[in-house]
C-alpha cells in the first residue's frame, strides 16, 4: 500500500481507481484544509525549484503553485484587490526583483 498523507487534487481518487488501486481518503474540515493548503504551497514551491528551469516542467509547476495560491485566497477569504494593493505598495517601497540583486552581507 502506497502512503501519501497529503492534500491532493479533486480527481486523484478517480485516477487511482482507474489504475486498479483503491484510494483511501477523507474529506477535510475547513480548518484542516487551510492547514494542508499552507503545507501544499511549500511542497509545490519545492517542486518548482527542483525543475531547474526546464521549460514545460517549470510551466506545469508554476501552474500548480498558482492553483494552490488561488485555493488559499478562496479558503481564507482573502481580498484579491487588497492583495494586489499591498503587493504594489511593497514593490514601490522595497522594489521588485528586476535588478536580480543577490545580497551577500551587510557590514
Amino acid at each position: 500500500m502506497k502512503k501519501y498523507h497529503k492534500l491532493v487534487r479533486d480527481k486523484i481518487p478517480e485516477i487511482i481507481k482507474a489504475d486498479g488501486e483503491v484510494p483511501v481518503y477523507r474529506i477535510l474540515n475547513d480548518e484542516e484544509f487551510r492547514k494542508e493548503l499552507l503545507i501544499k504551497v511549500v511542497e509545490e514551491a519545492k517542486e518548482l525549484s527542483a525543475t531547474g528551469s526546464k521549460g514545460e516542467e517549470m510551466i506545469k509547476e508554476v501552474g500548480d503553485v498558482e492553483e494552490v495560491i488561488e485555493s488559499i485566497i478562496k479558503s481564507f477569504n482573502l481580498n484579491k484587490k487588497k492583495i494586489k494593493e499591498l503587493k504594489l505598495k511593497r514593490k514601490e517601497g522595497r522594489g521588485g526583483f528586476d535588478k536580480k540583486i543577490f545580497l551577500e552581507a551587510a557590514k
